[in-house]
């Protein structure tokens, strides 16, 4: 076992998917870019080293390692799993910290088996997506992990009612960088771009697009507020496997022109100036950085009333829930917000306050750090000082 010298750095490895943008990789992403170096000698790997992320990752200066597995039962992952444990040993690793279902199963037997001190997995979602096998899988190898690292409360709730060790289970909630409040008048040269008349009030999803975002209610509901509102316009940001099927039922349902499809763009923070309303109509969620995000610009919100949603949204106070998969519910509250600006400026200025009370990325990442030296400092003894 790799042994734990407080007097000096930390040795610390994150490994995850891939560096493409969504929520998980741009959680790991802020936490490389916020955690103390004098405390930690930081090294990342993934599977696939690929993504938007990365060039954000380039002023680190911290070796990025890949690690390139196939089936999880194949000759090449074993190889991989190998070419983990050298990694680990050589370096005299201390922390191994893996994020999502493929990393969590690959990293932590491996980590285990080299010698880490201390290992720690992530679960981020609810696994809905997770067929039964995957589930018991994934429970099998937390088992060796000394601490698993959650982002909200619904996750953790979940993982108890599947047996898990509360014991075990560390709330941390995501965090993200407080924006400036979003610019009073529409880009002109933005608008034009997305084909959306400047006086045009715009009501905006973010999220990737799987069947599980829930983006075919939004439009169902948009569909009934197209005729209410003729000045309304629909905005979807974001790609995924459902691009195609949503945009042809989008064509279906007779929004023409009135919606845009933007597919992947890395101007968010831009996008989100447009909009007057942010919506997340998921399905399941852990906690969404594009709620996080949407709330931290002054956006009024409506989210379904699922996973971690409640958990950053009051209802009423600081934007607004509705049932998930129940498109007149979303379409009653967008319209009470569209028929009520002083409801929504109110909503936007409180959600506002609240995600920069509890949701900071200086919080998460402290909070994170704290975990470590805790983990360090316990270890020998079960980790119930988590």
């Amino acid at each position: 076992m790799v042994p734990i010298v407080q007097s000096k750095k930390i040795k610390l490895l994150q490994m995850l998917t891939n560096f493409h943008i969504g929520g998980t990789e741009r959680q790991v992403a802020n936490l490389a870019l916020g955690i103390d170096p004098s405390h930690f000698d930081l090294h990342l790997a993934c599977l696939r080293h690929s993504g938007e992320l990365l060039a954000e990752l380039e002023t680190l200066r911290v070796p990025r390692s890949e690690f390139r597995i196939g089936p999880l039962y194949s000759p090449k992952t074993l190889w991989q799993g190998i070419r983990l444990a050298h990694y680990v040993r050589r370096n005299l690793i201390q922390i191994v910290h893996s994020f999502g279902f493929y990393p969590n199963v690959f990293t932590v037997p491996v980590a285990r088996l080299a010698g880490a001190s201390i290992v720690v997995a992530s679960i981020r979602d609810t696994g809905d997506l997770l067929t039964p096998m995957q589930r018991r899988l994934l429970k099998m190898v937390c088992r060796l992990a000394d601490c698993v690292l959650v982002n909200a409360e619904a996750i953790r709730e979940n993982l108890l009612e599947q047996g898990y060790d509360p014991s075990h289970i560390v709330v941390i909630r995501n965090g993200i960088t407080l924006a400036k409040s979003p610019g009073k008048e529409p880009s002109a040269v933005l608008r034009r771009e997305l084909g959306i008349p400047l006086s045009a009030r715009v009501v905006a999803v973010f999220s990737r697009l799987n069947r599980m975002k829930g983006v075919q209610y939004f439009l169902d509901a948009a569909m009934v507020l197209a005729g209410r509102f003729p000045d309304v316009h629909f905005l979807v940001v974001g790609d995924g496997g459902s691009k195609t099927e949503l945009e042809e039922h989008a064509c279906r349902l007779g929004l023409g022109q009135r919606i845009v499809f933007t597919g992947f763009r890395s101007d968010v923070p831009d996008l989100l100036s447009e909009a007057a309303i942010s919506v997340l109509p998921s399905l399941s969620e852990g906690t969404s950085n594009t709620l996080l995000e949407s709330m931290a610009a002054g956006i009024p919100v409506i989210a379904t009333r699922v996973g971690g949603n409640p958990e950053v949204v009051e209802d009423g106070v600081s934007g607004l829930l509705v049932p998930p998969r129940d498109s007149a519910a979303l379409a009653a509250a967008t319209g009470r917000l569209l028929e009520d600006p002083e409801l929504a400026f109110r909503l936007g200025q409180a959600g506002m306050r609240r995600v920069s009370e509890m949701f900071s990325i200086d919080g998460s990442v402290h909070q994170t750090e704290r975990l470590y030296q805790r983990l360090v400092e316990a270890k020998g003894h079960v980790c119930e000082s988590c």
